[in-house]
């Protein structure tokens, strides 16, 4: 899916020329509302990480054994795998640190692209926690069918690394700039 600039309609529109699913879409961006819109939705989306992790972090007595053992829902496809993490303190550091480190990757803008696959890879276990039936049972959340907020986040996580976020007022652009990062350009995929 290339997307290609082709004509500047004004100061701040670009008309932009793309194949989607097969067919030619044209459309108007407006690069400063993109930029805003970029920016809160890394920083909010951080924020909401962080806040869910730092209590844990906080927390000495914090451990996901209670919700591994008895909070999965009855039906779940993947019951013991979630009971074979119960107890683990690698499960229990991975959770709480991995919250809190994405999240703060995410608010300063620093290393974006790779805290935004984690971060995904975190909702997307979060989500096949959070089913109550079967795969044969259209994947049946308590707040729907199959999408949940956990699902949600995991897309914008995944939109934030593809738009490369930490460049729009990040320090992603700061560090892409830097000789080490020039001379090693494949950490740019890390950043971004």
């Amino acid at each position: 899916m290339a997307t290609q600039t082709y004509a500047k309609s004004s100061e701040n529109i670009q008309q932009v020329e793309s194949n989607f699913l097969g067919r030619t879409v044209e459309m108007g961006i407006n690069t400063t509302t993109i930029a805003y819109a970029t920016v809160f939705m890394r920083v909010m989306m951080g924020w909401v990480l962080f806040q869910g992790g730092i209590v844990k972090v906080l927390d000495p007595e914090w451990t996901a054994a209670g919700f591994l053992q008895f909070a999965i829902p009855e039906g779940n496809p993947f019951t013991s795998l979630w009971a074979s993490f119960a107890g683990n303190p690698v499960i229990d550091g991975l959770v709480a640190w991995g919250l809190t480190l994405t999240g703060l990757c995410l608010i300063f803008g620093l290393l974006v692209r790779w805290s935004a696959f984690w971060g995904a890879f975190m909702m997307v276990m979060f989500w096949m926690a959070s089913l109550t039936g079967g795969l044969g049972q259209f994947l049946p959340l308590e707040h729907g069918w199959v999408f949940d907020d956990h699902l949600i986040y995991a897309i914008l996580l995944f939109g934030l690394g593809a738009l490369g976020a930490g460049r729009v007022f990040g320090l992603d652009k700061f560090v892409e700039n830097s000789e080490f990062v020039q001379n090693n350009r494949w950490l740019r995929y890390f950043l971004g």
